[in-house]
């Protein structure tokens, strides 16, 4: 197997076709001098060859701790502590750093949250992404360069800006050219977190509309990480849902708009406005989310949830099947379904 590292052989059945990613009971913890918070705790999900996922939840529910995860860039004190990732069957959590050093950004590459935060200043952009090309594939100094040149113009830009600094500029131009560095290596699968944080509303339906254009243009495999449930709608094949630290459902993009099962992701479809249908007004979710260092027992939505019952708040839902390719954690998911 590639870089003589030995495939996960348990995970795999015979005659069955692997996912390309697969994410196994994944637990990521953060030590801190306080206590232990939680910020992911117990996912699991897979991904096909050319499928874009969207990772959707309010803003400290485990989002991007599960794509730094992916890509093996958790900070101290942060820690994975139990579950499994797997690449193409690999699991690349028992690879040591230098060889996932090999799978970084040739397989796995990430859309930073905040492209003025993720380029260094000091440095011009063609420098940037051409570093991201020496460092993982074979290339020398003047192709690397040119290859910047054509990414950038893949994206939009032009590709004599290459020899700009960050900072010269616009907001939305950064972020294309952290995309253009992202496929750099001509990667596998490409984790998007937030790639419209800070942009306006039209820089960042452009934003979005290159995102799905290049995606299907490379055939990727894209995990799009974001708290807005309506970018996801015309970007994604399928939806999961997470809230404090744990997915509460998982369907097609189509489904889960038109028939969600758990309350919390009929609320966030709730609180956004729409501008196609009639005139509604929005609803807040009551309450406030949860302290990861101190979760409670049960489903960690009852407290917030209006159809919350007393087992809710002892007993946790097990995140199961309910339709063919419709996951839920919810103990009263056909009760809700009836009501709605």
């Amino acid at each position: 197997t590639r870089h003589n590292i030995k495939p996960d052989y348990e995970e795999i059945k015979v005659g069955a076709q692997m996912s390309v990613l697969e994410i196994k009971n994944l637990k990521t913890y953060f030590f801190t001098p306080f206590g232990t918070v939680k910020a992911v705790d117990g996912v699991t999900f897979k991904m096909e060859k050319g499928q874009a996922l969207g990772l959707v939840g309010e803003s400290g529910c485990g989002k991007t701790t599960i794509a730094y995860s992916i890509m093996r860039l958790i900070p101290l004190p942060g820690k994975i502590v139990d579950g499994k990732i797997l690449l193409n069957g690999e699991n690349i959590l028992e690879i040591s750093e230098k060889d996932f050093k090999k799978y970084r950004w040739k397989e796995l590459s990430m859309v930073f949250q905040g492209a003025m935060a993720a380029f260094n200043p000091l440095f011009k952009i063609g420098d940037q992404i051409s570093e991201a090309m020496l460092q993982h594939i074979d290339i020398n100094k003047k192709d690397a360069m040119k290859r910047s040149g054509e990414l950038l113009e893949l994206v939009g830009i032009d590709a004599d800006r290459v020899n700009n600094y960050p900072w010269e500029l616009s907001g939305g131009m950064r972020q294309r050219a952290m995309i253009a560095m992202a496929l750099a290596a001509n990667p596998t699968i490409l984790v998007a977190d937030e790639p419209t944080t800070a942009l306006d509303v039209i820089v960042s339906a452009q934003i979005m509309d290159l995102i799905k254009s290049i995606r299907e243009k490379l055939d990727l495999t894209m995990l799009l990480i974001t708290h807005d449930i309506s970018v996801v709608a015309q970007t994604c094949d399928e939806v999961a849902v997470m809230y404090a630290g744990k997915l509460v459902e998982k369907s097609s993009a189509s489904e889960i708009f038109k028939n969600s099962f758990h309350p919390y992701t009929t609320a966030l479809i709730e609180a956004f406005p729409s501008i196609k249908g009639e005139n509604r007004d929005l609803k807040g979710i009551p309450g406030n989310p949860l302290d990861l260092m101190n979760p409670p027992d049960g489903c960690r939505f009852a407290a917030r949830c209006i159809y919350a019952q007393e087992n809710c708040f002892s007993d946790e839902p097990t995140f199961i099947e309910a339709e063919t390719h419709h996951y839920v954690a919810c103990h009263y998911w056909k009760e809700i379904k009836m009501r709605q």
